[in-house]
């Protein structure tokens, strides 16, 4: 039997998300080469629980880059953990997921991708910024050595 420190997440970590919100994202134009040039885009979203209050689904419209996308988060009561997984209408499948938890306000989540046909480990963070949910993605290409931030997003509630 586990104890109560073992499992420190719950199925209302990401309570703060439910709603509809406007975010601004900030995608960086080259990654792993150096760049400090962000393109800077609008997107809505409408996060919504499902599974008895233990999942949420985000659906995300992304129309300055044509495409929408969604994200299924799936909260697991047995480790407390939560795994995160998009999908989108360009490639038009579900990536691997992400995992992790939250400690407090800060969640962190761990995945593995290829960017360019390179394998990378991902890692996304969820923290609160200036009383707004703020959520970063950082790419490693050395197995989690070094992080390059390489996607932003600032939500506001609509």
């Amino acid at each position: 039997m586990e104890s109560r420190e073992q499992i420190t997440g719950s199925a209302a970590d990401f309570d703060f998300l439910i709603g509809d919100w406007t975010i601004r994202n900030l995608r960086l134009k080259q990654r792993f080469a150096g760049c400090d040039d962000w393109d800077e885009f609008p997107a809505t979203s409408r996060v919504r629980k499902l599974l008895q209050d233990t999942a949420n689904l985000e659906e995300m419209d992304i129309p300055a880059k044509g495409f929408a996308g969604i994200t299924l988060r799936l909260f697991n009561p047995r480790d407390g953990s939560w795994s995160l997984h998009w999908a989108d209408s360009r490639s038009n499948r579900l990536f691997a997921p992400v995992i992790g938890r939250f400690d407090q306000d800060e969640g962190l989540f761990y995945g593995d991708d290829t960017d360019d046909g390179r394998p990378v480990r991902v890692r996304f963070l969820w923290e609160p910024c200036q009383h707004t949910p703020c959520w970063e993605q950082a790419f490693s290409r050395d197995g989690g050595e070094t992080w390059e931030t390489n996607w932003m997003m600032r939500f506001t509630r609509m």
